[in-house]
């Protein structure tokens, strides 16, 4: 991507619609020490150091485009998150824990007018697995996602994973979601149309804070 495009991009009006990115969000106090903070091109190194360090751990739920596949380097790829912030379209955040990049959470096709809704995506460090990050990760995003001022201030969160993928299954089940069934043929992934169970999270979930419930909720575990 030319600097000159890159400028152009930069300079764009934004949307209405457009989300302002925080700096940083931090977990609770009390809460394991992680934090979800937006990607840049600073963190090619060490989020591709994560991520292909785990590629043949995350092949098995490696979702794909089956027309035009993705073709994008990370610096082209940062740009896209920016102007899916601009558009109000979507939004990606690094997970970090005691401040190295442990995992990524994203939230896309979000939805406004009568819906106000979003899909929640996420994949995690196999090293760091079944520590409590990602349901708390997940949390934080929902509490931003759907209580905040400064966030989208959608009703409506929904998590999809692959039938046999139990390690997110507990991810949604940990963080409070509700089972909303099968979507048939729902997204391409490892090759193929697959079907995917469907969880849920709304605002009117939130009580006291979903990032604040997984503090006991840890404890207990």
């Amino acid at each position: 991507m030319s600097i000159l495009r890159s400028l152009r991009q930069a300079l764009a009006p934004s949307s209405p619609r457009a989300i302002h990115m925080p700096s940083i969000l931090y977990a609770p106090e009390g809460a394991l020490p992680i934090a979800l903070r937006p990607l840049t091109t600073d963190d090619a190194r060490e989020w591709g150091r994560v991520r292909w360090g785990n590629e043949a751990w995350l092949a098995p739920w490696e979702s794909g485009d089956p027309e035009y596949g993705s073709g994008m380097s990370f610096n082209e790829w940062i740009q896209w998150q920016r102007q899916q912030e601009r558009d109000g379209a979507g939004v990606v955040f690094a997970v970090t824990y005691q401040g190295r990049i442990v995992g990524q959470i994203s939230l896309g096709a979000i939805s406004y007018g009568a819906m106000r809704s979003g899909i929640v995506g996420y994949w995690m460090d196999h090293a760091y697995a079944g520590k409590g990050i990602m349901p708390l990760a997940v949390a934080m995003l929902a509490d931003w996602a759907l209580g905040e001022s400064s966030g989208p201030k959608l009703h409506r969160l929904e998590i999809d994973m692959l039938i046999n993928n139990r390690r997110s299954h507990r991810v949604a089940e940990k963080v409070g979601a509700t089972y909303e069934g099968i979507r048939r043929g729902y997204m391409y992934v490892n090759g193929r149309w697959q079907d995917h169970d469907a969880y849920s999270l709304l605002a009117e979930d939130r009580g006291e804070g979903f990032a604040v419930r997984q503090i006991t909720r840890h404890a207990r575990d």
